[in-house]
This record gives structure tokens, sequence and C-alpha cells, in this order.
């Protein structure tokens, strides 16, 4: 889906007067935001989703997309790359996957062992989940691309590999 789609769909929860009065901004140029860009007659205009990812490219830097999903409630969890990465059998793979869950559970258990957990334990505790949350991701993406191709459809996980 297109930044002026997603848009044009999040218009119809607010409405673009509502949203140019709340901005700033003219009510044409928030009409502008949801048409495609360059559609020939000019009429779409750089919107700030696009002006987003490209901020995101020029700094490749992951906290603006992590502040933006953490003050709209969520997490930001990076997928791991696809192609020319390390490719492991899904043995070894669920094996990494079960070593940093219980590194993971570790971290809690000796944050909690004086019953509470300071704002820098909490950072951690949040760093280990999002790298375990990456890890298991990178796992069903291989599954998904075939790259486990010794699983045998059916056999209890224990016996896979």
């Amino acid at each position: 889906m297109e930044s002026h789609e997603v848009l044009r769909e999040a218009f119809e929860k607010a409405s673009p007067k509502e949203i140019a009065a709340l901005l700033g901004v003219s009510l044409s140029l928030v009409y502008k935001w949801s048409q495609p860009p360059g559609d020939g007659q000019g009429s779409g205009s750089l919107n700030p989703l696009d002006r987003t990812r490209a901020l995101m490219e020029i700094t490749r830097d992951p906290g603006i997309i992590k502040w933006l999903c953490q003050v709209n409630g969520g997490y930001f969890v990076l997928n791991p790359g696809s192609g020319g990465g390390e490719h492991r059998e899904v043995g070894t793979s669920m094996n990494a996957i079960i070593q940093q869950f219980a590194d993971f559970l570790s971290g809690i258990t000796k944050a909690a062992t004086d019953h509470r957990i300071t704002e820098e334990e909490s950072q951690e505790i949040r760093r280990d989940w999002d790298d375990l949350k990456t890890l298991a991701e990178g796992f069903v993406r291989a599954c998904e691309d075939g790259d486990f191709g010794r699983m045998r459809r059916g056999a209890p996980m224990a016996e896979r590999g």
C-alpha cells in the first residue's frame, strides 16, 4: 500500500478539515497528501509519511520509528535482513532462540531479585525482548522462505532437523 493510500484511509477516521486545523496547514495540502505524487498534474504532495521514510533512509536511525511506535502504544521490532545472511539448520536456529530466551529470563530474574526494577534494568529488559523477537522473526521468515528444507511436515519439533 502506498503512503497516500494509507493517509486516504486515515482521513476516513478523522476529517481532513480537522487535521488541517490541528496541524496548522491548509486543507488543500492535506488533500494533496492523499493523492499520488506527481500524477501528471502535480496534484500530489510529499506527505508526512514519505518525509518520515526519507528521514529514516537518510539518518539510518531506527530511533525515529521506535519513538513513533512508543508514543502510539506499541514497539518497533526490526525484521532481520533477507538474503546474504547466515543460514543455519533448523535445530541450531531453535537452540539459538531457546538460549536467548533463557538469557532473557535470567536477566529478568536478576533485575527482580531486590523486588524492584530500575529504569536502567527496564530498558535492558526491553532491548533484550526486542532482540529476542527479532531472532524469532528471523526463524519464522526462514521457515516461510523454505530455508529449512530438512524440516519434515508433521514431525514433532524435537524430531526435526
